[in-house]
């Protein structure tokens, strides 16, 4: 159950960055591809949107080329119909128009700005050992049950006890991602739940399950811990890639901060 897990929020801006390739240094001849109406579509921007498939897993073919060339002189032609109709006069459009011009900016910047503050492998190293020190040395089986108020969780509470099944009370749960699995929420370290969840999944017996409602941020819940073994954590290089993305989510959420802290706003 992914509303479940207490993982920290990737600043926006690091998903930005994610979405469209770094800035290639290439020098670009100053030629065309094709001329529409006049207008003349440059290389430059072919490069640009082949970079953006190449990023997607995509090989720099004649293919491609040949298809991105289709693709560039199809907007061109739309969006010289679009300006022929007025809309580039439309309010609403020259805002979204700016969004976009701002996205791309920000964009640049902030590659830029992550790749002049790499991280060392001795700082990535030293947030994988606080994770795993995080993580523990155990992870467990649960199954939930979510409703929204107290007296409808100790309902079900009371019917378990009378020898109903958790699976069938499970279709209860307003929990759409588990509900259907008999509440079942896989394997999972504590540090993966909000608390108190965790804390009350922790004090069962296998097999057991939570006579007292336990309250979230999500509303109540009746938790059964099915199963428990110790946890393989992934090595090092395995998680790199993940912790790296975490670390440069915080430099980067820091930097906004501090020039946020510089701005006068008003």
């Amino acid at each position: 159950m992914t509303r479940l897990l207490a993982s920290a929020s990737i600043f926006a801006l690091i998903a930005l960055t994610a979405s469209v390739p770094a800035l290639a240094v290439r020098k670009t001849t100053d030629v065309n591809i094709a001329t529409v109406n006049g207008k003349s579509i440059p290389k430059s921007r072919e490069d640009a949107m082949v970079a953006m498939q190449v990023a997607q897993g995509r090989q720099d073919t004649e293919q491609l080329r040949n298809a991105t060339k289709d693709e560039l002189v199809n907007r061109e032609i739309l969006e010289q119909e679009a300006r022929n109709h007025g809309f580039s006069d439309k309010r609403e459009v020259r805002d979204l128009m700016d969004i976009a011009r701002q996205g791309v900016l920000i964009n640049a910047y902030m590659q830029d700005y992550v790749r002049s503050h790499p991280l060392s492998d001795d700082t990535l190293k030293k947030e994988y050992e606080i994770l795993k020190t995080q993580a523990g040395d155990k992870e467990y089986k649960a199954r939930h049950i979510l409703v929204d108020n107290e007296d409808a969780a100790k309902d079900i509470v009371a019917r378990l006890n009378r020898g109903e099944k958790f699976d069938e009370l499970s279709k209860l749960s307003k929990d759409s991602a588990s509900k259907d699995r008999g509440g079942d929420l896989g394997w999972a370290p504590p540090s993966k739940y909000v608390q108190p969840f965790a804390k009350a999944l922790v004090t069962l017996g296998k097999g057991k399950y939570t006579e007292t409602p336990v309250k979230t941020r999500f509303g109540y819940h009746v938790i059964m811990l099915e199963d428990l073994r110790p946890l393989q954590v992934p090595p090092f290089d395995a998680l790199k890639p993940q912790i790296q993305k975490r670390l440069q989510a915080q430099l980067v959420a820091k930097h906004v901060a501090e020039l946020r802290g510089k701005a006068k706003i008003r």
